[in-house]
């Protein structure tokens, strides 16, 4: 698939796509926070864990730094994994499958997992986004510029499952 036969999103359906991955990524960051706290509570019963003298586990993930930073690390890791592996597996997020984008090379280098963290580290969690506002001709934002990507626009037939298996 080459991008050259569609057009470039613009900023109001790029703004729907992270909103419905923002509602994706604090459902995947509640799965794997639960899992976390479900391991954490078993350890610290069995006594693998300091409990820090608390009572409770409740108290203890309240008060323990160590165990919050653990938990904020691992819930991180989790949503940040998330958006890398769509984003290289097929371009799409989910949000972006439902508003029809996938994001594409500009290069004929394939998108790689390092240029995909470079996307989301240029992005300032989605600020980046706003200069396609600004960049109305060329219609690309910040991140795309600096990972060399774009982000585009499909039809309804190439956005099917179908069409996957063209994917480079």
């Amino acid at each position: 698939m080459t991008s050259e036969h569609y057009y470039r999103a613009g900023f109001f359906r790029r703004l729907a796509a992270i909103i419905y991955d923002i509602l994706v990524a604090v459902a995947v960051g509640m799965c794997a926070a639960m899992v976390m706290l479900v391991a954490m509570l078993l350890l610290v019963e069995n006594n693998v864990l300091n409990n820090h003298g608390y009572e409770h586990f409740s108290d203890l993930i309240q008060h323990a730094p160590i165990y919050q930073y653990v938990l904020q690390g691992w819930v991180g890791t989790w949503v940040i994994a998330f958006f890398l592996w769509f984003w290289r597996n097929g371009g799409q997020t989910i949000g972006m499958r439902a508003w029809r984008l996938r994001i594409v090379s500009t290069s004929d280098n394939p998108l790689t997992y390092t240029r995909a963290f470079v996307r989301m580290v240029t992005s300032f969690l989605g600020l980046g986004t706003l200069l396609v506002l600004l960049d109305y001709k060329h219609k690309q934002s910040l991140q795309d510029r600096i990972a060399g990507t774009e982000v585009i626009c499909l039809t309804k037939d190439a956005n099917h499952h179908r069409s996957w298996r063209n994917l480079n």
